[in-house]
């Protein structure tokens, strides 16, 4: 196992474009720590970077306490599956595993045992004399992760391996990707734009955005206390509500907004919701509508699920309750966390 350090990285591109501005970040042994953001926000610059496949503009990489700006990666002692898999087509199955172990001069005895214990290890032993044609996405995903793994690196880096399969077999390849992880209990650092298979896989999440880190933590630290609007916005499905009032945004996560019972609990805030649609969605309801009670008037959206069965009717205004410890308050002004507000 290997510590990944990234020490004030930054990547500028002709035209000066800064894909990386100044990223500080550190993974822990073992830990498989998730690189999420939008498209263009520079993860996977990051990625390349710590592979040795760019150069970082400035700033340094350090694998296990040692730097490795500069060098090749070969020498870093690393392992890396791309979007795309990378498999040679011509290849029987065995032959891409082995390939990097043919490339270090390894005595075929040596790559037979390490093929055979990898693809064991997936799944895929039965599928060695097969042509990556001949497999399936979640096939493909088992031989590129084959092949990494006999190399027994220090670090997986993994970049977006999923978005290529389709989306119930994404499911079971996330849960297959994370007890290959904690089989292994190798660092993995792992890109995705997919907030489901961060929260699904991550020990930590590293919320990117235009170039810098945003937030970093656990799961479900980085879901109920988001730093600013931006990750409370990106996470969630449904994201969080924002509602304007005065020189602060008052965030609630649709989950929390319920209809009001007869009584209404002390430390919960009403809010009056003007219902103009409501969806039907895996077993949950979405119910859309107008707040009002907390700010400035505001379309916002509640998501109730199916054991929360009270009415709720289009077109009618309906008193709905937030808890009280459930408000997050963010500054109008720049989206920073910032002290609550009398409601």
């Amino acid at each position: 196992m290997a510590i990944v350090e990234l020490k004030n990285l930054v990547k500028e591109f002709p035209g000066g474009v800064r894909a990386v501005d100044g990223i500080d970040l550190a993974t822990e042994e073992g830990e498989y720590l998730v690189l999420l953001g939008p498209s263009g926000c520079g993860k996977t610059t990051l990625l390349r970077m710590i592979a040795g496949l760019e150069e970082p503009t400035s700033g340094d990489v350090l694998i296990d306490g040692h730097v490795v700006t500069g060098l090749p990666p070969r020498a870093r002692q690393i392992a890396m599956v791309f979007q795309s898999y990378a498999l040679y087509p011509h290849k029987t199955v065995y032959a891409n595993i082995v390939f990097p172990l043919r490339a270090a001069k390894m005595p075929k005895d040596e790559r037979d045992r390490k093929a055979q214990w990898a693809a064991s290890l997936l799944g895929i032993a039965h599928l060695l004399g097969r042509k990556p044609r001949q497999l399936s996405g979640g096939e493909r995903q088992r031989v590129a992760l084959a092949r990494a793994l006999v190399r027994q690196p220090k670090v997986f880096l993994l970049d977006e391996p999923l978005s290529n399969l389709d989306a119930k077999l994404r499911a079971s390849a996330r849960d297959e990707l994370k007890r290959f992880q904690d089989e292994v209990d190798t660092t993995t650092v792992y890109v995705t734009h997919d907030q489901v298979e961060a929260m699904g896989l991550g020990d930590r999440i590293a919320v990117l955005s235009e170039g810098r880190l945003r937030q970093v933590g656990p799961p479900m630290q980085v879901y109920d206390d988001p730093a600013d609007t931006f990750v409370a916005t990106f996470i969630g499905s449904p994201p969080m509500n924002l509602v304007p009032r005065e020189d602060v945004l008052v965030g609630f996560r649709p989950e929390h907004l319920l209809p009001a019972g007869d009584r209404v609990p002390d430390g919960w805030v009403t809010v009056k919701l003007a219902v103009d649609r409501v969806e039907y969605l895996s077993g949950d309801r979405h119910v859309w509508g107008t707040a009002q009670g907390l700010g400035e008037p505001t379309r916002v959206v509640s998501r109730l699920p199916a054991i929360v069965d009270a009415p709720v009717t289009v077109g009618e205004e309906q008193r709905f309750v937030v808890a009280g410890p459930r408000f997050r308050f963010f500054s109008a002004s720049d989206g920073r966390r910032t002290a609550g507000v009398k409601l």
